[in-house]
């Protein structure tokens, strides 16, 4: 991989929670609980798959009871969903990935463990949904597996609307995936993470390998602009 360990780290800063947006509607406890029922209804047989396509990958957070190699037709990853928090700031927003409609999408089929669908349910959804004008990202899918067809839960970019992105040039995805950093870490480490995971399980996403390789080079020029900045500064000084 062209992003390496040491590549992120040039792009972590501390920064401090911001306070809600504005125009959004958090979650309460109840709602939480109403959209897991919903959804739990909706549960084939007993049994929730989720399908993880990035962070779910290596931090799933809940126990596993199987595992399967899946395909999503007609989904892709897409980085289309703009972070003025969690990964970014509002003055310099990030990109969460989501699946966006057209072209195939090679993931995992996580089987949660236990009966208690709608508690494992509202787990995840406390994770992925934040606030009331994402809920509509939440949705089931098919999926292909060597088992057959199974139905499972994922996320998705939803409508197009304020804070949705897509179909930006993998140039401008880089240039922001780049710079962006919340208090929950780097878009840069997000990807990495993502890549890295992917590739391990045998998975080739060709265009986010080709996104790594543009951040690692955007990260590089931009860091070699601060170091020729600072030298020309210090010299200015002792001039």
């Amino acid at each position: 991989m062209s992003l390496t360990p040491e590549l992120v780290a040039m792009c972590e800063r501390e920064e401090p929670e911001p306070a809600p947006e504005e125009g959004c509607t958090p979650l309460s406890d109840r709602d939480y609980s109403d959209l897991a029922v919903r959804l739990s209804n909706d549960c084939v047989d007993g049994d929730l798959w989720i399908f993880a396509y990035g962070s779910l990958i290596w931090k799933p957070e809940f126990e596993i009871a199987d595992r399967l190699r899946a395909a999503a037709f007609g989904w892709h990853r897409s980085f289309c969903l703009e972070l003025p928090t969690w990964r970014g700031t509002p003055e310099q927003p990030g990109l969460m990935m989501a699946l966006e409609r057209g072209g195939r999408c090679d993931g995992f089929l996580f089987k949660v463990a236990g009966n208690d669908c709608k508690n494992s349910i509202e787990r995840l959804l406390r994770r992925e949904v934040w606030d009331q004008e994402s809920v509509y990202t939440t949705r089931w899918i098919k999926t292909l597996t060597e088992r057959g067809p199974i139905r499972a839960l994922s996320f998705w970019v939803g409508p197009v609307g304020e804070g949705v992105a897509l179909r930006q040039p993998l140039e401008r995805v880089a240039w922001i995936l780049a710079r962006a950093c919340g208090y929950a870490g780097s878009c840069a480490e997000y990807l990495y993470n993502t890549v890295f995971h992917l590739e391990n399980s045998g998975i080739h996403d060709s265009k986010l390998w080709r996104l790594q390789q543009l951040v690692a080079k955007e990260i590089r020029l931009l860091h070699q602009q601060h170091g020729a900045a600072n030298r020309a500064s210090r010299r200015t000084v002792m001039d």
